[in-house]
């Protein structure tokens, strides 16, 4: 969860930060990235990029739609998942950190079937989570 104490500033097209509604985000628009570019070859958008500084540490969360990982035939599985939000954490998240030179201890990548309010839970969306650490230019497992 985004601690109280946390802030989410939207960039605008111009570079800067601006408050919304006193909680912390950093949304910046994110180009639909190809089938291709994952190595599961699912359909996968980049919806929103979260700075959840809490006391210790600082989460970056990158949350993408990924629709294949509904429940149903043809589901993405998540094992499948977890190589696909390694190679996002390395090609997506690592160059976004370096290009608005954010500050993070834990990368957090997250899937979800369809497109939820943070923190919210919806007994009717799918989502997978994995949790890296930034290491020299590349992305580590971690544990949440």
């Amino acid at each position: 969860m985004i601690s109280r104490r946390s802030f989410f500033a939207q960039k605008d097209r111009g570079g800067s930060c601006r408050r919304v509604l006193g909680v912390c985000a950093i949304v910046v628009l994110a180009t639909p990235l190809a089938a291709a570019e994952v190595p599961s070859g699912q359909d996968v958008v980049l919806h929103e990029v979260l700075i959840d500084a809490q006391e210790t540490v600082t989460w970056l969360r990158f949350r993408f739609l990924a629709p294949q990982i509904a429940v149903g035939e043809g589901q993405v599985t998540y094992e499948v998942a977890g190589r696909d939000m390694l190679h996002l954490c390395e090609a997506i998240a690592l160059p976004y950190i370096d290009e608005y030179t954010l500050n993070g201890d834990k990368v957090v990548i997250s899937f979800m079937s369809r497109i939820t309010e943070f923190g919210q839970s919806d007994p009717d969306v799918t989502q997978y989570f994995e949790s890296f650490r930034p290491e020299n230019g590349v992305c580590m497992w971690d544990e949440f």
